[in-house]
């Protein structure tokens, strides 16, 4: 994403140099962004994996590939965020700070925000995993933002990422005029309103390192489901109870 909003085509794992031209920032050590470009299944073949899962100390999965960046590429967007939303909303509490935060650094924002950027091009992922699709999994998308943000305040600071975050999330906090409700309390009030039982929230796998951990939890309410994938069990509860109410309309 150039100053000038115009896309260039980056190979996938390649062009750097392209990368750097949309995020308006040049990295003094592009080895930072190469690996926030790097996804797990890339790392792993060319650290000779089987693709065998629980070969790998668990302490060492995803070695050389973008989970650390993206690991601190989450805070560094969480705060980012916050101060930005103190500035923008002086009048505001935490009741309705809150939500609009959780809205703003939620998967479906950061993977928009990926394909804004065009980063499909650009992740390298292991050639079985590029045919089944893996680069247009918005949860593969909305990573690499995280890993990439990682990458720029290691190796900028804060300020660079501060700039990228306000450039590229601005058309969503500016059409953000209400505070939007959190979709876990949002369904709890429709099945009230309802007369129904409250939603029943259960964990269907937790997976990944420590560091980055991922939980899927399926949402059950009003006779239909969902499911929701994130990087903590309350994030991932609320965004199965978002794909619930997308279903129920």
């Amino acid at each position: 994403m150039t100053a000038e909003g115009t896309v260039e085509e980056v190979a996938p794992g390649g062009d750097v140099a392209a990368v750097e031209a949309r995020l308006g920032y040049h990295f003094r050590r592009t080895d930072l962004l190469r690996e926030a470009l790097t996804h797990r299944s890339a790392a792993h073949q060319r650290s000779g994996g089987s693709g065998r899962r629980g070969r790998q100390p668990a302490s060492r999965r995803g070695a050389g590939s973008n989970e650390r960046l993206e690991f601190i590429g989450d805070r560094v967007l969480g705060l980012l965020m916050a101060e930005w939303l103190l500035e923008r909303f002086p009048d505001e509490q935490e009741g309705a700070l809150g939500p609009r935060h959780a809205h703003l650094v939620s998967r479906p924002i950061l993977a928009a925000i990926a394909a804004t950027m065009d980063l499909t091009r650009a992740l390298d992922v292991a050639e079985h995993e590029a045919r089944a699709g893996v680069r247009q999994v918005a949860n593969v998308l909305a990573d690499a933002v995280e890993a990439i943000l990682g990458a720029m305040y290691l190796d900028g600071g804060l300020e660079p990422a501060r700039r990228f975050v306000r450039a590229a999330w601005n058309d969503a906090i500016i059409a953000q005029a209400r505070p939007p409700k959190d979709p876990k309390t949002a369904l709890q009030e429709w099945v009230l309103a309802r007369g129904q039982p409250l939603p029943s929230y259960q964990t269907v796998l937790v997976d990944g390192p420590s560091h980055a951990p991922r939980f899927v939890i399926a949402v059950t309410a009003g006779g239909q489901s969902g499911e929701g994938e994130a990087g903590s069990k309350r994030a991932a509860e609320s965004a199965a109870a978002a794909d619930l109410l997308r279903r129920i309309g």
